[in-house]
């Protein structure tokens, strides 16, 4: 009992780890929002990572090449709604609102997703859900009207807010289709396979917008959000769920505006 209860307390570490790393990602996006364009810092980030994943993952993927192709298609889905649609979006956002404002609209992904599982998958969550998913939507509302609701209805709300919540909405897809799908695929070949298709479907963005250049100013931004947030986080996040469930796991993402409004006063 004493071994389980020292491996509990150790894996709940691990959750609070990735988030944090995912909590300074976002105020390193909102820094290097000045520094480099979104496409640019998209494209570069998704890189560091397939060329670090590379000699290590590439000869398991083509040992087990069959098994990638039964799941091409859905492998390149879940790249378009996870790495570009909800990345991109979100380096967009950070030209146009606060890190604080970012961190807590990434913590409403469960309850985008309890809403994008209900038409998606038929999963009609319980009174409770409903109700805490309802408080949730009306405190997202308050933070995009900066406290004044009425300001809502008059000017919109703040852009940057707006880009991020339509980023968090497709990442929900992205989630519900993991759930949906079950890949049976070692999950590093399958983030390895992502990472692939995302750089493939940002060329005609790099074509048509073109790619800023590394320099000493976004240069250190580009290589944590390559390996920490891209490669690190998801394996501690990954390890996490196996000790000790999906359930416990996500509450530890009630922490990401927490962790964003620290580090960003500092």
């Amino acid at each position: 009992m004493k071994d389980a209860a020292k491996v509990h307390w150790w894996a709940l570490l691990l959750p609070m780890l990735a988030v944090l790393i995912w909590s300074l990602n976002i105020t390193v996006t909102r820094y290097v929002a000045d520094y480099i364009s979104p496409v640019s810092i998209s494209f570069y980030r998704w890189l560091v990572a397939f060329l670090v994943l590379t000699p290590f993952i590439l000869p398991q993927v083509w040992k087990q090449r069959m098994l990638v192709r039964r799941h091409l298609g859905q492998l390149a889905v879940l790249s378009a709604f996870g790495m570009v649609l909800y990345q991109g979006l979100a380096y967009s956002a950070a030209h146009y609102t606060t890190a604080t404002n970012m961190g807590i609209i990434n913590a409403f992904i469960p309850v985008f997703t309890i809403f994008v599982s209900m038409f998606i998958l038929k999963d009609i969550p319980n009174k409770f859900a409903v109700i805490g998913s309802l408080i949730s939507f009306f405190g997202l509302m308050y933070v995009m009207s900066q406290g004044h609701l009425a300001n809502l209805l008059q000017s919109g709300g703040h852009w940057g807010d707006a880009i991020m919540v339509v980023a968090v909405f497709f990442y929900a897809f992205y989630g519900v289709f993991l759930k949906k799908w079950q890949l049976q695929i070692p999950l590093l070949i399958s983030l390895y396979v992502q990472i692939g298709f995302a750089l493939i479907y940002h060329l005609p963005f790099i074509v048509w917008l073109g790619l800023d250049p590394i320099n000493l100013q976004n240069g250190p931004s580009v290589f944590y959000a390559g390996i920490f947030p891209s490669l690190i986080a998801p394996l501690l996040w990954m390890v996490a769920v196996q000790q000790i469930g999906p359930n416990r796991t996500s509450i530890f993402m009630n922490l990401m505006p927490v962790f964003t409004a620290i580090i960003a006063s500092l």
